[in-house]
């Protein structure tokens, strides 16, 4: 796995910088200026916008931001899963241990006579 630098230099040089005009609510300024903000990384592909708020630059940090955080989860060590699954041996013997048991009680009954 190739290891990604989340610093805020790295990420400058490799990522895209994209603006564009946000839609919704937040009147003439938001939707006349092009405050939102795109943020592609070129070596992983990773894209993330931010549109929240009405100034490019509160937009552009937080897009930097959310673009660490996701690098950081990408690259996080994930443990193998354990297999939780019974095996068809122990399944088979799990059986077997029933049956067995069932026997032992089926002979603890009392035996009914045709008298």
């Amino acid at each position: 796995m190739v290891k990604h630098p989340t610093d805020r230099e790295s990420l400058e040089r490799d990522c895209d910088l994209e603006f564009y005009v946000a839609g919704g609510p937040g009147g003439q300024h938001r939707n006349k200026v092009e405050t939102a903000v795109r943020l592609k990384h070129r070596p992983s592909g990773l894209i993330v916008t931010a549109t929240e708020r009405r100034s490019q630059s509160d937009n552009r940090e937080a897009a930097y931001q959310r673009m660490a955080e996701k690098l950081e989860e990408m690259q996080k060590v994930r443990k193998p899963r354990k297999k939780t699954r019974p095996t068809t041996a122990s399944k088979a013997k799990r059986l077997e241990g029933k049956i067995h048991k069932s026997r032992i009680k089926q002979s603890r009954s009392k035996i009914k006579s045709d008298d």
